[in-house]
């Protein structure tokens, strides 16, 4: 075996939640390229389609199942089709999240809740349902974001106490599970990519924030999935309860 054979998932089955749209897309992809099949989690099932007929170009297995992460039975319901479809379960990407731009004042209870339920309590549903099926040598891997490790100018209360909970989340599940049950935890921590929601920002956002990025851009899609495929295989098998920033250095300005 060399050094490049410890990145490939063959043989592998990867959940991916949302995963109908931005980043969700290109872990899927990623996934599928290292080898892996994939089961894909989102709320809106007609995108969810399209990504799977993309996905499956690559050669690998894709079954995809309509998921709100906020509601557990969903959670467990994406958990057993992937066992019924596979037979097993070896990666989870938690990566489904909402984000809001409120004044700490003017936030509703529902928006501040609902941000709450989709970015942390549906990364632990989905967790807590994995963990029960994951065999040694799984993989949990949380999306956080840099909001969870530092501002940005923006109001964002909810969304970046959501990311820094899923943090503590992260280390927590690893302590828990590592040694007893052999499912590494880690999460990543992206910076400035493309998605959904930083479509939502206001227009100019993204350039102004660059200022505070040492790379001076907007990271790739593909390095954070790259980043992802990493933890995920046994080329970082010696690595747990961390969070990665993948941020161009915006955390260390």
């Amino acid at each position: 075996m060399t050094v490049l054979d410890l990145f490939r998932l063959d043989d592998k089955v990867v959940l991916v939640t949302g995963a109908s749209s931005g980043l969700g897309v290109a872990f899927a992809h990623a996934f599928a390229e290292a080898g892996a099949d994939v089961v894909l989690g989102a709320r809106r099932a007609d995108k969810l389609a399209h990504v799977a007929d993309s996905v499956r170009t690559t050669g690998q297995r894709v079954l995809t199942v309509p998921t709100d992460v906020a509601d557990p039975s969903q959670c467990q319901a994406m958990v057993d089709a992937a066992m019924a479809e596979f037979g097993r379960v070896d990666v989870l990407i938690n990566n489904a999240g909402v984000g809001t731009a409120v004044p700490a004042t003017r936030e509703s209870p529902e928006q501040f809740r609902e941000v709450i339920d989709v970015n942390l309590n549906g990364c632990y549903w989905m967790a807590q349902a994995c963990g029960r099926v994951m065999q040694p040598g799984s993989s949990i891997i949380n999306i956080s974001s840099v909001l969870g490790l530092t501002t940005a100018g923006l109001p964002q209360a909810a969304y970046s106490a959501s990311k820094a909970g899923l943090i503590g989340l992260t280390r927590d599940l690893a302590q828990q599970w590592t040694g007893r049950k052999g499912i590494r935890v880690n999460a990543i921590a992206p910076g400035f990519f493309s998605s959904e929601m930083t479509e939502q920002y206001p227009e100019g956002y993204l350039e102004m924030a660059q200022f505070r990025v040492p790379a001076g851009r907007k990271g790739d899609p593909r390095e954070l999935a790259a980043t992802a495929v990493w933890l995920a295989s046994d080329a970082a098998g010696y690595v747990t309860g961390q969070t990665i920033a993948v941020d161009g250095g915006m955390t260390i300005t």
